[in-house]
C-alpha cells in the first residue's frame, strides 16, 4: 500500500468533493492565450503557439529554456510537423509568462504515486492538479526531463489547428470543401490545381474561428516527428552568433562582480569600500543580504560584497581592495564529514517515514536462508555548469527589465519583484540560451541579487558576473545522502524480502509530497515484501535540485544492493534482474537488449590499452523513460577506475528526435561518470573547499568511453530523455568494479582501497 495516499484521501478531506467534481469538468484549453500573441506588421497569429508571417515563416513559440538540451528543435517539430509546415521556414520566438505555457508535466511527474499505478484516485489528484497549475501566472519552467512530455499534446493540437484554419481560409477562397484540400510543406493545395503558401493565407486564417476539436496525425503519417532533425541552434552557436547570458549588451552597460561570505549563510558584518571606489571605473560598492534560493532549494544563499564598474575586470580586480569582516554565522562549526556520519547513523538507526509497504517485510526478513545487509552513502555535489552564473538587469524608477539565463522565468520575475519592491507585471524577463545549468539556473538567489545591484545604477542596464570560484562555493548542492538496505533470499535464491531507509534532506517537499524515495520505491522489480522509508535530515548547507533529482543517488543505492543480493544468490547479475522483471516486458526489453549489444554472455576481452577489464550492468526508470547501461571497466596499476565503454539502452516510448536522444544519453552518462569517479563537495568549518574544476573535476575527453546508443523505439507518449541517462552509470560501474576485483564500492566518488 501506498503510505502516501492518506494525505490524498484525507488530507484533501473537506476537498473530496472539489476533486470529484473538478476531475468531471473539461481541462482548460492551452491554445489561447489571456493576451493576443504579440505580432509584427504582416505577422499573423494562429492560436497561442503560432504566427504565420506575409513571407511566408512560420513562427513557433518558445515557453522552455533551451540549455543545451536541444528542446527548442524537438518541441518546433511537433507544432511543424502537425501544421505541415516546411521546416526551413520555421523561426523562434520566447513565450509571454502566459498561463498557457505552464509547464504542467514537471508537477504532475513528481505527484506522490507509484509510477505503475493507475487508479481512479490518481487521475482525479492529476486532474485537479493540472487544472490548479493552468491557473497560476508565471508557472512556465524547464526541468524534470518535462518539456516534450509536457508539450507533446500542446503544440500537436497547435500545428493541427494552424493547419485546419489555413485549409479553412483556402477553402473558402477557391469556394471549395475543406475535405478535398490539404497541407503540404507549408502551402494548401487542392487537386484541381490550386496552391496558395502559408503566407498567402495567413490574413484570412487568422479570421477563422479556431476549430473546438482537431484530429492529430498518427504517428505513421509524420514527416518530422521521428526524424534525426538537426538542432535548430546549431549553426547560431557554430558561427558564434548565439546569445548566452553573459553576451547581452544593452547600451549603457554597466558591470558587477561579487564576494560571498566564504562560510556558508555568512553576512557582512563591516564593510569599508574607500580604496575600491578610488581605483578607476568603478561606480559603486554594495553590501549584499543573503539572498533566498527559490523553490526547490533548502536555506538561503551567503551575503556579500558587490562592486559596479565600467568593465568586469575593473570590477573583479577592485573586489581584492573591499575590506570585509564577516559575520560567519551559525555554519561556522559545519563540516561535511560530520553531516555524513549524522546520515550514516540515522540510516542505520531509525525506521524512518514509511513511502511504499508491500506484504510483511519484518516477517519475511525474520525467515529467511540468507539476509544481506549494505550501507551507501553519496556526497554533496556542485551543479558546475560550464557557463558562469551571469545576470542583467535595468531598474527604471518602477520598472525592470531583465537577461537571465533562467529555467524558471516565472520565478525569476517574482524574486526581481520582491527584491525591488515593485508588482510582477512591471518587470520584464528575457531568456537567452542557457550554458548547462542542470538545475542550477532554476535557482533564483542570482537573479534577485542582481536586481539588487542594478537598484544602485541609477537606471544603467548592469550586468552582475559571479567568478567561477563564487558559483562553485555558493551554490544549492545536490544533498548528501546515506542509504541502509536489507534483503532477503530464499532457499532458492529468490529474492522475497527488501527494506530500504535513507537519510537526507527532503529539498524542501512538505511530508505529503517528499519525493526523497524516488528510484528506491516504484521499482518495476517484482519482490513480495517490501518497505521504503526515509529519515528528514536537514543540515547548514544549502541544497537543492540537481540534474535526476532524487533518481541521482537513489539509482545508485537500488542497482548496487540489486547486483549484491544476485552475487550473495549465485546468479548473474542480469539472470537475476531477469527474473525480478518478467512480469515487465518493456523493462524486460530493454536490459535484454542491453545484454545482447554488450554481448554480456561472453567473457570481456582486454582494453583497448591492453588492461584487464568487467563488465557491470544497471537498469532504472525516471522521468517516464526506462535505461540500462553496461559499463566496460578497468583498474589502473594506480588503482583509479577507467571506463572504456558503455552501451546505452533506452525506451522513452515515442521517439520524437534520435538525435537529441542519442546526444541526451552521451550527456547524462558523461555528467554521471564526472559525479561517480571524481565529484564531491566537501565542506570544512562552514566553508566549501573545493573552488575550481581543478578540485572539482569533470571528465576529461581522454577519460570519456565510447558510447554506443540504442533507442528502442515505443508507441506510448515520450518520456524523459535529458535526465534519464544519469542515474544507471555509476551503479554500472561499481558492479563493474566488483566482477573485475571482488571488491564492493559503495560509497561515491568510486575509489579502490
Amino acid at each position: 500500500m501506498i503510505k502516501r495516499r492518506h494525505f490524498l484521501l484525507g488530507g484533501l478531506g473537506a476537498a473530496g468533493a472539489l476533486v470529484i467534481g473538478w476531475a468531471a469538468m473539461p481541462p482548460r484549453q492551452r491554445l489561447l492565450p489571456d493576451q493576443p500573441l504579440p505580432v509584427r506588421p504582416g505577422q499573423f497569429a494562429l492560436n497561442g503557439w503560432v504566427k504565420v508571417g506575409l513571407d511566408n515563416t512560420v513562427t513557433i513559440v518558445m515557453s522552455q529554456a533551451e540549455m543545451g538540451q536541444g528542446v527548442h528543435t524537438g518541441v518546433a517539430m511537433l507544432l511543424a510537423d502537425e501544421m505541415d509546415a516546411a521546416w526551413e521556414q520555421v523561426r523562434l520566438e520566447q513565450s509571454t509568462l502566459d498561463r498557457i505555457y505552464n509547464n504542467q508535466a514537471a508537477i504532475l511527474d513528481s505527484l506522490p504515486f507509484d509510477p505503475d499505478e493507475n487508479g481512479v484516485m490518481k487521475r482525479a489528484v492529476r486532474h485537479l492538479a493540472a487544472r490548479v497549475l493552468r491557473e497560476v501566472p508565471g508557472a512556465l519552467g524547464t526541468g524534470g526531463s518535462s518539456s516534450v512530455k509536457d508539450q507533446w499534446l500542446p503544440m500537436r493540437e497547435a500545428g493541427a489547428a494552424a493547419r485546419a484554419v489555413l485549409i479553412a481560409a483556402a477553402a473558402r477562397q477557391w469556394n471549395v470543401s475543406t475535405a478535398r484540400c490539404r497541407a503540404e510543406a507549408g502551402r494548401v493545395l487542392h487537386p484541381a490545381g490550386r496552391s496558395a503558401t502559408f503566407g498567402e493565407l495567413a490574413a484570412s486564417a487568422a479570421r477563422v474561428p479556431i476549430p473546438k476539436n482537431v484530429k492529430l496525425k498518427e504517428p505513421h503519417q509524420f514527416r518530422l516527428v521521428g526524424q534525426p532533425v538537426r538542432r535548430f541552434e546549431s549553426a547560431a552557436k557554430l558561427d558564434g552568433s548565439a546569445v548566452f547570458g553573459i553576451d547581452v549588451l544593452p547600451p549603457g552597460l554597466l558591470y558587477a562582480s561579487v564576494r560571498m561570505c566564504p562560510t556558508l549563510g555568512g553576512k557582512v558584518a563591516q564593510l569599508d569600500g574607500t580604496d575600491a571606489l578610488s581605483m578607476r571605473g568603478v561606480r559603486k560598492v554594495i553590501a549584499l543580504e543573503p539572498p533566498s534560493g527559490g523553490l526547490g532549494s533548502v536555506g538561503g544563499g551567503s551575503g556579500g560584497v558587490a562592486v559596479i564598474a565600467d568593465s568586469p575586470f575593473r570590477a573583479l580586480r577592485a573586489l581584492d581592495h573591499v575590506a570585509v569582516k564577516w559575520d560567519e554565522g551559525a555554519a561556522a562549526t559545519v563540516s561535511s564529514h560530520a553531516i555524513a556520519e549524522e546520515l550514516s547513523h540515522a540510516a542505520a538507526t531509525a525506521e524512518g517515514r514509511a513511502h511504499y509497504e508491500r506484504g510483511d517485510v519484518a516477517a519475511a526478513l525474520g525467515s529467511v536462508a540468507k539476509r544481506v545487509t549494505a550501507e551507501y552513502r553519496v556526497p554533496f555535489l556542485a551543479h558546475a555548469a560550464m557557463e558562469p552564473l551571469s545576470c542583467t538587469v535595468q531598474f527604471n524608477e518602477s520598472r525592470a527589465t531583465v537577461w537571465a539565463g533562467t529555467q524558471s522565468p516565472g520565478m525569476a520575475r517574482n524574486a526581481v519583484a520582491s527584491a525591488l519592491g515593485i508588482d510582477t507585471d512591471q518587470v520584464t524577463v528575457h531568456v537567452p540560451f542557457l550554458g548547462g545549468s542542470f538545475g542550477r539556473r532554476n535557482f533564483t538567489d542570482f537573479v534577485s541579487l542582481a536586481a539588487v545591484i542594478a537598484r544602485e545604477a541609477h537606471g544603467a542596464p548592469v550586468q552582475t558576473l559571479w567568478p567561477r570560484e563564487q558559483d562553485m562555493t555558493h551554490d544549492f548542492y545536490r544533498p548528501a545522502y546515506a542509504a541502509r538496505c536489507e534483503g532477503g533470499l530464499d532457499a532458492q535464491g529468490q529474492l522475497i524480502a527488501w527494506r530500504a531507509v535513507s537519510a537526507g534532506s527532503s529539498l524542501g517537499a512538505p511530508s505529503f509530497l517528499d519525493t526523497s524515495v524516488e528510484g528506491l520505491s516504484g521499482t518495476a522489480y517484482a519482490i513480495p515484501n517490501v518497505r521504503i522509508a526515509s529519515e528528514r535530515i536537514e543540515s547548514q548547507v544549502p541544497v537543492g535540485i540537481w540534474r535526476s533529482v532524487q533518481h541521482s543517488q537513489n539509482g545508485f543505492f537500488t542497482e548496487s544492493f540489486i547486483d549484491e543480493l544476485a552475487a550473495s544468490a549465485g546468479r548473474d547479475p542480469v539472470d537475476f534482474r531477469a527474473q525480478l522483471l518478467r512480469g515487465d516486458e518493456r523493462h524486460l526489453r530493454v536490459l535484454q537488449r542491453a545484454a545482447e549489444l554488450s554481448s554480456w554472455s561472453e567473457p570481456a576481452g582486454p582494453a583497448p590499452d591492453g588492461a584487464k577489464q568487467a563488465r557491470g550492468i544497471a537498469i532504472h526508470r525516471c522521468f517516464g523513460s526506462i535505461v540500462a547501461q553496461v559499463a566496460e571497466v578497468s583498474v589502473t596499476a594506480e588503482k583509479q577506475v577507467r571506463v572504456h565503454r558503455v552501451i546505452c539502452v533506452i525506451d522513452c516510448g515515442f521517439p520524437v528526435n534520435p538525435n537529441l536522444i542519442r546526444q541526451q544519453m552521451e550527456s547524462g552518462i558523461v555528467y554521471g561518470l564526472s559525479a561517480a569517479l571524481y565529484g564531491e563537495i566537501t565542506v570544512e568549518n562552514g566553508q566549501v573547499q573545493q573552488r575550481n574544476f581543478d578540485g572539482y573535476a569533470p571528465l576529461r575527453i581522454a577519460d570519456c568511453p565510447a558510447i554506443e546508443t540504442d533507442i528502442i523505439p515505443g508507441t506510448a507518449a515520450p518520456g524523459g530523455v535529458g535526465e534519464a541517462a544519469t542515474p544507471p552509470i555509476a551503479p554500472a560501474v561499481a558492479n563493474a568494479v566488483f566482477a573485475l576485483t571482488g571488491q564492493r564500492l559503495r560509497s561515491l566518488p568510486l575509489r579502490l582501497a
